[in-house]
């Protein structure tokens, strides 16, 4: 087992508080590991086995808990005689209707601390929000960063093979089992995580009865990152390419891509007006390697393909990222976090003209603005803007 500190430090900041801790994100990110990190955590404070009531809802041992009255009858079951502090995890939670009404329960009546996972993000709606308004946090996990790519890769970050390591991340994305993996067989894994998410995580739950459109609309976005679109032009898109659809189609199918967290939106923002376009927006995927895996695995969109992995990298990070418009000029990043902001321009090699910073230099404040290039340069700053080697920047603490 390798730790992933960035986020078990965020888990262990919450122990023993008040508030549920949910850890969200796409299948096969990391949430089961990182809940049998923090019940291994446990273990090694002390903490008798029996207080730790744990549960996977996708183990086959717990198939048959399906509906809130089972759930409650399995929780009484393994209830322990003490009355020392109880550790619920439960994971993949959504698998049971009413799941809510139990958790609240718990918290309500048992000196508890509850951890839970979940891969899709309806489930932090309705009646969750309800039942436990401001009583939860939300923590968003990621497939592996490039950085703990190297951790598990067992490569030192100054080691003469981070730039190779950095194209294998490129290529293959950073799923724990993919990464893992021999070469031979990472392909083969992630189509298997990519009919999952599709199929299972969002395609049957959302009963669509149609998924050759929504994989064609997958195949289109992914293609297309960092490009910008709206669901009319992506329905005449599909539609002149053999895949009829309409717009309510396509926005219904959206939706469902971000609520099981395979796509993320970044919306436009005027800098200058302070407000968001009801325009175009662009679409990221949550993982090059899934990108790659959409398309059939066909290489070129190289600098799309950057500022996919860019865009990803900050929301890890835990910024707000949007879409950032000038004028007549697209700044590529807006990233917000408290009262932090940075600009991010993205480019896969320098051109021979000044533009990527001229954009930049166009902003009249003083926050951070940098330029992040794919190719390596040995340059530091143009016009007072940083320059930052894609391989360097991810490794930034």
């Amino acid at each position: 087992m390798f730790n992933r500190p960035f986020y078990l430090d965020q888990i262990l900041k919450f122990k023993d508080s008040d508030f549920i801790k949910i850890l969200t994100g796409v299948r096969r990110s990391g949430k089961s590991f990182l809940m049998k990190l923090y019940k291994q955590h446990l273990e090694d404070l002390g903490v008798k086995d029996e207080n730790i009531i744990y549960i996977n809802f996708e183990s086959y041992e717990s198939l048959s808990i399906n509906s809130e009255k089972k759930f409650r009858a399995e929780i009484d079951k393994r209830l322990p005689d003490n009355q020392d502090k109880l550790y619920f995890m439960f994971d993949e939670i959504q698998m049971i209707e009413g799941w809510q009404r139990v958790v609240n329960g718990l918290k309500t009546s048992f000196d508890s601390d509850i951890t839970i996972t979940g891969s899709n993000a309806d489930m932090l709606s309705g009646e969750l929000a309800t039942l436990l308004s401001g009583r939860y946090v939300e923590i968003l996990v990621y497939p592996l960063s490039f950085s703990e790519f190297l951790q598990v890769k067992e490569i030192n970050s100054d080691s003469r093979h981070v730039d190779q390591a950095y194209l294998e991340y490129e290529k293959y994305g950073g799923f724990p089992s993919v990464v893992l993996a021999d070469e031979e067989i990472k392909d083969v894994i992630l189509q298997g995580i990519f009919d999952t998410i599709v199929l299972n995580d969002i395609a049957f739950r959302a009963g669509v009865k149609d998924p050759a459109t929504l994989k064609a609309l997958i195949s289109f976005l992914s293609d297309n990152v960092g490009q910008l679109v709206n669901s009319a032009r992506l329905a005449n898109t599909l539609t002149s390419e053999g895949v009829p659809t309409t717009i309510p189609t396509i926005k219904k199918y959206l939706d469902l891509l971000e609520t099981g967290y395979l796509f993320y939106r970044g919306k436009q923002y005027d800098i200058r007006g302070r407000e968001y376009l009801r325009t175009n927006g662009k679409y990221f995927i949550v993982d090059s390697g899934l990108r790659r895996n959409a398309v059939g695995r066909k290489d070129g969109n190289y600098s799309n393909r950057l500022e996919n992995i860019v865009f990803i990298e900050l929301k890890r990070r835990g910024y707000q990222v949007d879409i950032g418009r000038l004028g007549t000029k697209e700044i590529d990043f807006i990233a917000r976090k408290l009262d932090e902001i940075l600009y991010v321009q993205v480019t896969y090699d320098l051109p021979n003209n000044t533009h990527e910073t001229d954009n930049l230099n166009n902003i009249i404040d003083n926050y951070r603005k940098i330029l992040v290039t794919g190719r390596y340069q040995d340059i530091n700053q143009i016009d007072g803007i940083e320059v930052k080697y894609i391989v360097d920047w991810l490794l930034e603490k």
